[in-house]
């Protein structure tokens, strides 16, 4: 895509990212593509909110230089610097060495540790101003959503808010920037924006809702993130979306049972197919994961939203499944809390998973509904236990 004018001298000039496999290096982005958003405004100084990924410098350049003599740039605002925003940065000050890079103060510490940069820097504390002539720039200190240096740039005699990964989302921008442009490819954009929130987010929900309260107090018309969509039509149901997710955290999650399996010989697999009726029998959503060819990137949005959870796999050398105990982990880094769950799965001459899910379930706040490991294939009474623990998990789910 071109630079695109958002408002009268405000323009993204984003880079599009289709060859990355895993975002962050870790999660996979090759199918949907990702972003980055940055923005361009031209006044009597000019500046440039946000860079681009290292990879992209090249395009980037060419995007800026086709609005402005990148040597006359003025300012740089560093919303944040983790390096799928700010890998341009060395090539930047190259073609603009009067330019001024703004921040807050981590950032600027932050920017000398990357990058060896520490001249020629200005230090903004929370709700400082910069003019630029007709346009006043507003700094908002939103620590930790997701990294200690992270702030909002908020356009005042425009109300947009350059809200850096807060109100991201997955996605290249396929020949559309705007929300009121997705049209039918919206829901494709809304549930990357959910993976993309409890993949990179979620585990910071607490100071995402500070950072939604901080923005609140100002106005605003288009909410401009560094990935994914800018909200123009409807600013304020990307801004809902994330405060529901945010609230997840700690708060009423989504009747629903996401039920995760692992299994090698299938002994578990067909327990768990057993079972999978007697959820639906009570009326809630499932999904079911195998987590051996599953990321748990695509794993994440399920467990985050909806309060059952139900693990099934095998013991293997008396302790977990490993591709089971991998998912498991980044759910405990995500800090997904406060479900009610189940456990079942078959064993050859030792137990061992069920302890390790009970470990699990004691670190993450889990209530536990049942668990039961069982010899080789399930036998009946096996089965009528595994559906009771299911249907227990199911029905818990639906309780405030």
């Amino acid at each position: 895509m071109r630079p695109v004018e958002i408002r009268p001298d405000i323009y993204w000039v984003g880079v599009n990212d289709r060859t990355t496999d895993l975002f962050e290096g870790l999660w996979p982005v090759s199918d949907q593509g990702v972003s980055y958003n940055s923005y361009l405004i031209k006044d009597e100084k000019t500046a440039l909110i946000d860079l681009s990924k290292e990879s992209f410098t090249d395009d980037f350049v060419e995007q800026v230089s086709k609005l402005i003599d990148i040597s006359k740039l003025d300012y740089i605002i560093v919303n944040h610097m983790e390096p799928d925003h700010s890998g341009a940065l060395l090539r930047i000050r190259q073609l603009a060495p009067n330019a001024r890079f703004v921040g807050m103060g981590k950032a600027i510490s932050m920017m000398k540790d990357f990058y060896g940069v520490d001249d020629n820097v200005m230090v903004v504390k929370h709700e400082d101003t910069l003019s630029l002539g007709k346009f006043t720039l507003r700094f908002l200190f939103t620590p930790m959503v997701h990294w200690p240096e992270t702030m909002i740039t908020y356009l005042e005699e425009e109300e947009i808010m350059f809200s850096c990964d807060a109100f991201g989302s997955y996605g290249s921008l396929d020949g559309v920037l705007f929300d009121d442009e997705a049209k039918d490819q919206l829901p494709f954009y809304e549930k990357e924006a959910l993976r993309y929130y409890t993949n990179i987010v979620a585990a910071f929900s607490r100071n995402t809702l500070m950072a939604i309260d901080k923005a609140a107090v100002y106005p605003f018309k288009i909410i401009a993130p560094s990935h994914g969509l800018i909200w123009r039509k409807d600013p304020m149901r990307i801004v809902s979306l994330y405060q529901q997710w945010a609230k997840y955290a700690t708060e009423q999650t989504e009747p629903g049972v996401t039920v995760l399996f692992g299994t090698m010989y299938r002994n578990t697999e067909r327990a768990m197919e057993a079972c999978l009726q007697t959820i639906t029998n009570e009326g809630v959503p499932v999904e079911v994961f195998n987590v051996s060819t599953v990321h748990p990137s695509f794993i994440l949005p399920s467990l985050w939203t909806k309060k059952g959870v139900l693990i099934a796999c095998p013991t293997y050398e008396r302790a977990m499944f490993p591709a089971m105990v991998h998912a498991l982990d980044i759910a405990e880094i995500k800090s997904v809390k406060n479900k009610v769950a189940g456990y079942f799965g078959s064993y050859a001459w030792s137990g061992g998973a069920q302890p390790v899910f009970e470990s699990y379930a004691e670190k993450l706040n889990w209530d536990i509904a049942g668990a039961l490991e069982f010899v080789g294939c399930a036998k009946p009474d096996d089965i009528q236990t595994i559906q009771q623990i299911a249907q227990q998990v199911a029905r818990k789910s639906k309780e405030g």
